[in-house]
């Protein structure tokens, strides 16, 4: 890994390269909402929450993140597999709630697929924990 890695706010023209990482992520779901569009309106409504890791002009770890006013959100939080182990990832985190602490946020959830032990492995060593009773539903409008 190189030395010279920097973390900035994500900018919609970071979206290709974005999607490409998170394509390539183990358990990590692209969904409706997840296209340019969608993610346009995402970081303008949430400005300066979501992150992104660069190596030179190369991204390497991405994280979005946002609020609905009451309660924080992080969602594909992704590492280039050249970079994990590094404490790359829990940099964008730690990043991402420092900014919605800023914003008056208090309270933070994220939603971690069933079949991914390794991301499950990873949110519960950097402190987070499991909400008992609380089942995602979901629909769609």
């Amino acid at each position: 890994m190189s030395d010279n890695i920097k973390t900035r706010e994500f900018s919609i023209s970071d979206y290709d390269a974005a999607l490409e990482l998170w394509q390539r992520a183990e358990g990590l779901e692209i969904a409706e909402g997840d296209d340019r569009e969608g993610v346009s309106h995402f970081l303008a409504r949430n400005p300066g929450l979501s992150r992104v890791a660069t190596d030179g002009s190369a991204i390497v770890g991405v994280a979005l993140c946002g609020h609905d006013g009451r309660r924080g959100y992080i969602y594909h939080l992704a590492v280039d597999p050249a970079y994990r182990r590094y404490g790359l990832g829990k940099r964008l985190v730690q990043e991402c709630l420092d900014g919605l602490r800023r914003v008056g946020i208090v309270r933070a959830i994220i939603l971690v697929a069933d079949y991914n032990l390794g991301g499950a492995e990873f949110w519960k060593r950097a402190g987070w924990e499991d909400i008992p009773g609380a089942v995602p539903m979901g629909i769609d409008v």
